[in-house]
């Protein structure tokens, strides 16, 4: 267990308590931050810090890296899939985005998942801890300095489940749209969750304006029960009215992913059944051709399918689009990241 401090979690108006409760000035803490923010490594960087503050910082707190250990770019579309590893070793792969509108960085919350979706390859690779903020801080920073690009859009949508996170996943929120910090914006940031009721009504109360993308695969609770554990918990009609509740809290249309799995929720009759659960909700639905995942035996669905599900709800006046799938060849995928080093192959 680390006794240090993680100072890279702290926001300003902490870190100005903590610096004061230590018997240094109150200025110094907006030095230090500004070092952070300028993603410095060790406490000897911070050039404009005296000598006896150094010093305190080095013998009482820890800075969060998250160091490259390998790196695969698809020779499709040049995303870059990232595994990082922390301070205690631990690692999370990330992926990097190349879009017209910019780099979007998908990071992970969690060291494995605990949630067991039966399309995920995270799961089956166990769980290990929670990421603090500032080792989420840390997957943007690391890979803006390698690929020496400005990352505008964050989505937490890789290893682990953010609102199992909550704290933490707050925490960063606040750090990274900090206008002293990597200051980029909540409207440039969603979060994915497979469904964690209580707290995406938790979420709504503080009126982030992040994007609540719902990771909601079924159109009803018998299917959603066999391929995602979580809707044993909390049924299909919960979740939705949280998410009604989300958009009426905080005017922030909810986004719906749905993995097409042939045979298994790809039906006509799952499309119908699927609108009419979705009628009246501000929302958009994102269809995700699921991805390859050892041992899963699950296919995708072709595009004709794929196209009647889109027709079907569009008629219903949902509109609905096929994600783009990007990394396939490196496995960076959704769906397909895992906690164990890959090989050259992206296994």
């Amino acid at each position: 267990m680390n006794l240090l401090t993680d100072i890279k979690s702290m926001t300003l108006s902490e870190l100005e308590e903590y610096v004061t409760q230590n018997g240094f000035q109150k200025f110094r803490a907006k030095q230090i931050y500004s070092w952070l923010a300028k993603s410095v490594t060790y406490f000897d960087e911070m050039k404009n810090l005296p000598s006896d503050l150094k010093s305190f910082l080095k013998t009482s707190c820890y800075i969060s890296v998250a160091n490259i250990e390998k790196k695969l770019v698809s020779r499709y579309d040049k995303t870059v899939k990232y595994l990082f590893s922390f301070n205690d070793g631990e690692c999370v792969e990330a992926v990097v985005m190349s879009y017209k509108h910019g780099y979007s960085i998908c990071i992970s919350t969690q060291v494995g998942c605990k949630m067991g979706c039966t399309f995920c390859a995270t799961g089956k690779s166990g769980f290990s801890r929670s990421l603090t903020a500032s080792e989420m801080l840390a997957q943007i920073e690391a890979a803006q300095n390698d690929l020496k690009v400005r990352i505008s859009n964050v989505v937490l949508m890789g290893m682990g489940e953010p609102l199992d996170n909550f704290d933490n996943v707050v925490k960063f929120l606040y750090l990274v749209s900090s206008d002293d910090g990597l200051n980029i914006g909540m409207r440039h940031i969603t979060l994915s969750t497979c469904g964690i009721v209580p707290k995406i009504y938790e979420l709504a109360k503080l009126h982030l304006g992040i994007t609540l993308s719902i990771s909601l695969h079924a159109p009803n609770d018998e299917i959603r029960q066999k391929t995602m554990p979580i809707a044993h918990k909390y049924s299909i009609e919960e979740l939705l009215q949280s998410c009604r509740d989300y958009f009426k809290t905080t005017g922030r249309r909810v986004t719906f992913e749905y993995s097409m799995i042939s045979g298994v929720n790809d039906s006509d009759e799952n499309a119908r059944e699927l609108a009419d659960r979705l009628s009246g909700m501000n929302c958009h639905v994102n269809l995700i051709p699921v991805n390859t995942v050892e041992g899963t035996g699950y296919i995708k669905s072709n595009i004709k399918r794929q196209q009647s599900f889109i027709d079907i709800l569009a008629a219903k006046n949902i509109t609905a689009t096929v994600r783009r799938t990007l990394g396939s060849d490196i496995n960076a995928s959704c769906g397909q990241l895992k906690r164990k080093h890959f090989n050259e192959g992206g296994k």
